[in-house]
């Protein structure tokens, strides 16, 4: 049964921030909506800890979600079985519909705790794995907030970040600010705004342009939150410096497998105010780096294999990560993966077949370890 913490909270955010959430916990999905394992792939701690430390996860490795909203710990906990996870959120009213969430999936294993994820005594690491998914950008200090979570994390541990770009947010910023000049500070008030609104206006186009705002909660998220702060490439690497953790990738679409080159690609688009969508970025404590291409073994995701079975026509569609946009799996491929169920050595491997192997590993398909 998930399981609830009981330490008092000390509350280092802004009251305004924990009300917000209280009002509009976020996402706002049905608690029967469900999440295929298949499509929870790169969120599994074995691949990510292949790919980046060549090398399954330590067996008392955990996984911290800071910042985990109403839904997160389900497909977490979906991909991690067996693995204890510490689901931390600011917002009671959140945890209490993520909590159901698990419930109502049968998932088990996830420590609720309620609170600041600035508060040092709460969820102490070390942790394998931290994900702070859109949560370093309403924080008052996101400095802070970040070097609370890299003090979280244990050698060889990963954090990924993700924070909106100045020239992604521009719109939503601009009405988001002028709705709190206006002091408008309910989703009801700013849909009558919409209806009354001419064709051509800059808040219609938002609406009609934007899926955030389909929802209540997702239109409180994007345009009555009361603490933003959106970042240029060079304002996020200025965040992670002050860390002391190292970039490994970024993840957001089309990204260069590479930190420096993908860097240096932003930094060409914002010259010409454009940005590559939000930022998200992984990082890293002292990580070894991937596994040599013709050394160690290569095994399938776990979290594919049920897919992947014989009997199970046709395509398999899944969701781009790490920047990849991934085509449907044909036959073909899917009989080569299916042959990494068990762990297949890289030197028992073709050159060709290698070359394909490190591409899927690449995709977090398989996980490449020293053993």
């Amino acid at each position: 049964m998930p399981r609830r913490h009981n330490l008092a909270i000390l509350r280092t955010m802004p009251e305004s921030v924990r009300r917000h959430y209280e009002l509009y916990p976020y996402p706002d999905y049905p608690l029967f909506a469900s999440v295929r394992r298949r499509d929870t792939f790169a969120n599994n701690l074995d691949a990510l800890w292949s790919l980046f430390n060549g090398e399954l996860a330590p067996s008392a490795s955990r996984i911290l979600i800071a910042g985990c909203g109403s839904f997160a710990p389900y497909p977490f906990a979906l991909a991690n079985p067996g693995v204890p996870i510490t689901a931390l959120d600011l917002s009671e009213k959140s945890l209490k519909r993520a909590r159901l969430h698990c419930l109502l999936h049968g998932i088990s294993g996830v420590d609720f705790v309620p609170g600041d994820l600035c508060d040092p005594s709460l969820a102490p690491g070390p942790y394998g794995f931290i994900d702070a998914y859109g949560v370093l950008h309403h924080l008052e200090e996101p400095q802070a907030g970040l070097r609370a979570l890299a003090a979280r994390l244990g050698e060889g541990g990963i954090l990924r970040i993700m924070v909106y770009s100045h020239y992604t947010r521009r719109e939503e910023d601009s009405i988001r600010r002028a709705l709190r000049l206006l002091k408008v500070r309910d989703p009801e008030q700013v849909r009558s705004m919409v209806r009354q609104s001419g064709k051509d206006s800059r808040l219609r186009g938002f609406f009609e342009s934007s899926d955030e705002v389909a929802t209540r909660s997702g239109l409180a998220d994007a345009l009555l939150h009361p603490q933003v702060t959106s970042y240029r490439i060079d304002g996020l690497l200025e965040l992670v410096a002050g860390s002391g953790l190292t970039p490994l990738r970024f993840a957001h679409r089309g990204a260069l497998p590479e930190p420096e080159p993908e860097i240096a690609r932003i930094r060409a688009l914002e010259r010409e105010k454009r940005a590559p969508g939000n930022f998200v970025l992984y990082l890293g404590r002292d990580c070894k780096g991937p596994c040599p291409g013709r050394e160690g073994v290569f095994r399938l995701n776990p979290c594919l294999a049920p897919a992947l079975a014989p009997w199970r026509p046709g395509t398999l569609d899944l969701p781009g990560r790490l920047g990849h946009e991934n085509a449907a799996l044909d036959g073909a491929e899917r009989r080569f993966l299916r042959r990494f169920r068990n762990p297949v050595p890289a030197a028992d491997l073709t050159p060709t077949e290698l070359a394909r192997a490190g591409s899927y590993a690449d995709r977090l398909f398989l996980m490449h370890s020293r053993a």
